[in-house]
């Protein structure tokens, strides 16, 4: 076709633009605010906000994830990941969702996949690796360590690649280009109740 829609066009700039992208606070308002109420209301009580020591593990294989406050499971949503679902992410571009531990790092209300929750990868294991293999430098190495050791920002555009979320717009498939994405009314919740910080497991 010669023409392409405006909504075509707008879905391959979310693309492009990666997991990390941002979209004005009167788009992001006017998306909230047009969005069903949470279903999962109907079934369990409100998470507490925040909740008390929480914690997050991925469950790859079984495209779950479980939210833990106290060592107590709280809740379990279904998930989505990479476009390549199988095997720890090695390098940028390999649609791989990542495995290993994790740090929420930032959270972010003005998404362009609804919210999301900034995971640190990559974190000093990934780094240990991409340094043997020639992937990045020994200063990109330990730039890597440093914001680890720190909880702060990973460096986000090396050649491991980086913007891994966990965010919205639907968990039916593996979609992304390697994050976990949840259900818009799943990522409000969570996204309300988990703060910067939060330990984030990611499994096979």
């Amino acid at each position: 076709m010669r023409f392409i829609t405006a909504l075509t066009v707008l879905a391959i700039l979310l693309i492009a633009v990666g997991c990390g992208a941002q979209v004005s606070p009167q788009t992001a308002r006017a998306e909230r605010a047009n969005t069903p109420p949470p279903s999962i209301a109907q079934n369990h009580a409100p998470l507490p906000n925040p909740l008390k020591d929480p914690r997050i593990i991925v469950k790859k294989a079984q495209r779950r994830l479980l939210v833990y406050s106290n060592n107590k499971l709280v809740r379990t949503y279904r998930i989505g990941l990479g476009l390549s679902p199988v095997g720890d992410k090695v390098r940028s571009g390999d649609h791989r969702t990542p495995e290993g531990d994790y740090y929420v790092f930032t959270k972010n209300d003005k998404s362009a996949y609804y919210l999301s929750l900034g995971i640190s990868y990559p974190n000093i294991v990934h780094a240990e690796r991409g340094l043997r293999d020639g992937l990045i430098t020994r200063a990109q190495y330990d730039a890597i360590v440093r914001a680890n050791k720190a909880k702060k920002t990973p460096p986000q555009n090396t050649r491991l690649g980086g913007t891994i979320y966990i965010h919205g717009n639907g968990a039916s498939s593996d979609w992304t280009w390697g994050c976990v994405a949840l259900e818009n009314e799943d990522i409000r919740e969570l996204f309300n109740a988990i703060s910067v910080g939060t330990p984030v497991r990611i499994e096979p």
